[in-house]
C-alpha cells in the first residue's frame, strides 16, 4: 500500500485559519462506512445521530502554551523553543530554533530572565533536551510566557487562547488540540447527556508527530511517533458496559480512538491502562472498541487520513473527501467535522 494512495487535492483557501464564531456551528458530513453514502448538517444537530445507550469518548488532555519565543545567550540573538515532552527535573525534549546556534551548552532567555535554559543534549532527531530554571510553579511560568502551538498552516494570529482547547480539557500535558472536540459546547454536552448518551474521558497528550506527513513510500514502512495516554478505571468499565448492552461505543477524534485500541483486548475488552502508545492504524486494522468516530477532515498522505480510511474504507472516505471540496468545507485543525458509523 502507497502513500500516495492517501493523496487528494486541497485548494489553500480551504485550510481553515480561524475558528468559528459559534464551536458547534460547524459543518458536519455524515458518512455511512458501509455505503459510503454522505449528508451535509451541521455539529449542533450531532445529538439526532446518536443513540440511548451509547456512549461518547473524549480526549481531556490540554494544550499547553508550549511555544517560546526568547533570545540567546550571551548576545541577545532571537531563538523559539517548543516544548514536547515533560522529561522530568526541569528537563523537556523540544524543539529549537535556530538549530545550528542551539547546541549543547548554548544558553537561551525568555521574558525579562524569569525563565532561562540550557541545551543538554542534542538527540539522534535533531530534537533538544533543555534544562529550565525559574522561579515559582512552572506551568504558571509558562501561562505568562508561552503561546499556544498552533499548526503551521495556520497563519492568522489566535485571539482567543482558550479556542484552542476543548470545553472539558483539564489535564496540562499536549503540544497540539485533539480537535474533534474543538466543536463541542457545555450546552450541547449537556443535551447528549440528557437524552442518555454517557460520556467517558481518557487522556492522550497530542505531539507533533500528529501534522507530520508520511514520507516513506510504502505505508507500513512508517514509524509512528509515541504519546503518553490514560485509560481511567470509570472509563474502561463504561466502555464495555456499552458494549455488553449493544451500545455504540464513540470516539471524539483519532486520539480518543488510538487511546482506546491501544488498550484493548483481542476481545474487545477494555481496561484500565497509562503508558506510551505509537499504535499505528492504517487499511487492514481490525477495531476492536470502536463503532463510530467523530473527526475532523486529515491532511493529505498523514497516519490520521489513514485512520480513518482504514475505518471506513479509503475509496469512501477520499469520494467523501473530494466531496468536502466540492462543497467547500473547511479543513484541518479549526475546519470541519465528519461523522462516520
Amino acid at each position: 500500500m502507497k502513500t500516495s494512495d492517501f493523496d487528494y487535492y486541497l485548494p489553500p483557501e480551504l485550510i481553515a485559519q480561524t475558528p468559528t464564531e459559534r464551536r458547534d456551528a460547524s459543518r458536519l458530513m455524515c458518512l455511512d462506512r458501509k455505503t459510503g453514502a454522505y449528508q451535509h448538517k451541521h455539529f449542533y444537530d450531532l445529538p439526532e445521530l446518536l443513540r440511548p445507550g451509547d456512549c461518547l469518548v473524549l480526549n481531556d488532555s490540554r494544550v499547553l502554551p508550549a511555544r517560546l519565543l526568547g533570545r540567546r545567550l550571551p548576545g541577545g540573538g532571537a531563538c523559539e523553543v517548543l516544548l514536547l515532552v515533560d522529561r522530568g527535573e526541569n528537563v523537556w525534549e523540544c524543539i529549537v530554533r535556530p538549530g545550528k546556534h542551539l547546541r549543547a551548552g548554548a544558553r537561551v532567555a525568555f521574558g525579562e530572565g524569569e525563565l532561562t535554559g540550557e541545551v543538554a543534549e542534542v538527540l539522534p532527531d535533531g530534537n533538544r533536551l533543555v534544562r529550565f530554571a525559574y522561579e515559582g510553579v512552572f506551568l504558571e511560568v509558562l501561562e505568562r510566557l508561552g503561546r499556544m502551538p498552533l499548526p503551521p498552516y495556520i497563519k492568522a494570529e489566535l485571539r482567543d487562547r482558550e479556542r484552542y482547547q476543548t470545553v472539558y480539557s483539564r489535564v496540562n500535558g499536549s503540544a497540539a488540540a485533539p480537535t474533534a472536540g474543538l466543536h463541542f459546547t457545555p450546552e450541547l454536552l449537556e443535551k447528549i447527556a440528557a437524552q442518555g448518551v454517557r460520556l467517558g474521558y481518557v487522556t492522550l497528550h497530542v505531539g507533533l508527530g500528529t501534522f507530520r506527513p508520511v514520507k516513506e513510500d510504502d505505508v507500513e514502512a512508517h514509524e509512528m511517533h509515541s504519546e503518553y495516554c490514560v485509560v481511567p478505571e470509570e472509563t474502561a468499565a463504561l466502555v464495555n458496559e456499552t458494549k455488553a448492552n449493544g451500545g455504540r461505543v464513540i470516539c471524539v477524534g483519532t486520539t480518543s480512538c488510538r487511546t482506546l485500541e491501544s488498550w484493548a483486548g483481542e476481545d474487545g475488552t477494555l481496561r484500565a491502562s497509562s503508558g506510551w502508545t505509537d499504535i499505528y492504524i492504517y487499511p487492514g486494522y481490525r477495531f476492536k472498541v470502536m463503532d463510530a468516530l467523530v473527526t475532523n477532515f486529515h491532511l493529505p498522505q498523514s497516519t490520521l487520513l489513514m485512520l480513518v480510511s482504514a475505518f471506513a474504507g479509503r475509496e469512501h472516505v477520499l469520494a467523501a473527501y473530494e466531496e468536502a471540496v466540492r462543497e467547500r468545507y473547511r479543513f484541518f485543525s479549526f475546519g470541519d467535522a465528519m461523522f462516520l458509523a
